[in-house]
């Protein structure tokens, strides 16, 4: 049993939160960006190895150092979602088609391109900002398996992939998934940012504070039943490791309020058959309401998609990859949220041996003003795991 959402084209529109950026934010993200940029372009041993993984720790201290020079209406579009959906549009960006130049074929080449002479002055550029507006929302942060530990990922098709439960691939369906569901260090908020999507392919997003669910589904949904094993993003190698069950719904009050209710949800990556007719009738009904709620968001270029991973999943609809230069290319920032707890019982959980790359650790927040979250002033020691792995390197988002 394989619970997607259905590929059908009329979905129940709900609203979605959306703010704006103002021009003048915008416009002072990515002139703080060229600064950075050009203050590292005089440094030797800048260029290819600061743009691999975006973890040099002369950048870190510089994004660190000046995140706080950009307006407080960056950190208020930034906050996390604000409504039930749990997701939130926010435009716009100010960038141009022609200043990062075609789409990559991969993700590999993308990365490359980044630390290439000739790209460098646009494509770190844009990397740069999106660190930026990722550091005034939490703590952004990558892993070691995922795109060669990139902090910045980026998600475009990739010939041979298109039938992947992956970001890389185009023609089917994207299940609508938690991101990196399997791993107790996932993400709190996920930001996905346009730079290119002319065929308006759409981010689907549903919430579990949206579904209405019987008492007795929620209570069997609760229960840790099924693992969820690692995407394909991650290679192979997690079978070396103990495979624990986990509640796909949790909330801090076991009561029929959605209020606070969280959930850990990957079909394709959990194994349904494993469990009895009762949970997957439950786990099919979460599904369908998963559908039911769904909105699709076609995000324009310079557009941001703000995903609250712990109460909303996201997916994408299928489209033709043309590989001309021209496919849909997105930026991808995992963003951990210090103020956010979860399940205590989290915390003794392998991940399958995945490590996340965390640069960024916040140590002390001056209060937060009204609408205006608290701002991370200052960063402890970069913590890199270089533990080896037999890891893989397809996106999946």
């Amino acid at each position: 049993m394989k619970g997607v959402l259905s590929e059908r084209k009329t979905l129940h529109p709900l609203e979605i939160e959306r703010r704006e950026l103002p021009t003048a934010a915008g416009y002072a993200v990515r002139a703080l960006a060229r600064e950075i940029c050009i203050t590292l372009d005089f440094r030797p041993d800048a260029a290819a190895d600061t743009a691999r993984t975006l973890t040099d720790p002369a950048l870190l201290e510089h994004i660190d150092a000046r995140v706080g020079e950009l307006p407080d209406a960056v950190r208020v579009a930034m906050r996390p979602p604000a409504t039930a959906a749990g997701a939130t549009i926010v435009g716009t960006v100010p960038l141009t088609d022609a200043e990062f130049g075609p789409t990559p074929p991969s993700w590999v080449e993308a990365a490359r391109w980044s630390g290439d002479a000739e790209r460098r002055a646009s494509s770190f550029e844009l990397d740069v900002v999106m660190l930026l507006l990722a550091r005034s929302a939490g703590e952004p942060f990558g892993w070691q398996g995922q795109q060669g530990g990139r902090l910045v990922n980026n998600i475009l098709p990739s010939p041979g992939h298109e039938h992947e439960q992956s970001g890389a691939s185009s023609r089917t369906l994207l299940s609508p998934h938690t991101e990196d569901a399997f791993h107790p260090d996932r993400a709190n908020l996920l930001m996905l940012a346009c730079l290119r999507n002319p065929d308006q392919v759409g981010t689907t997003v549903s919430s579990v504070r949206r579904t209405e669910l019987s008492a007795d589904e929620r209570r069997l949904l609760r229960a840790p039943t099924l693992p969820i094993l690692p995407d394909v993003s991650y290679g192979t190698g997690h079978e070396r490791y103990r495979a624990t069950p986990l509640p796909t719904l949790w909330s801090a009050e076991s009561t029929d309020d959605t209020g606070d209710l969280t959930l850990r949800y990957d079909p394709a990556y959990t194994p349904l058959d494993d469990a009895d007719a009762e949970f997957r009738l439950a786990y099919a009904r979460l599904t369908a309401e998963l559908e039911r709620v769904c909105v699709t968001a076609a995000l324009a270029p310079g557009e941001l998609l703000l995903v609250d991973n712990d109460v909303a999943v996201h997916g994408r609809v299928p489209f033709t990859a043309r590989y001309d230069g021209t496919d849909r290319w997105l930026k991808r920032v995992n963003i951990r949220l210090p103020e956010r707890q979860r399940r205590a019982a989290e915390a003794d959980e392998d991940g399958y041996g995945q490590r996340i790359v965390a640069p960024f650790r916040a140590v002390s927040n001056p209060p937060a003003s009204a609408g205006v979250p608290a701002r991370a002033t200052a960063r402890t020691a970069v913590r890199l795991d270089t533990t080896q792995h037999d890891r893989g390197t397809v996106e999946h988002s």
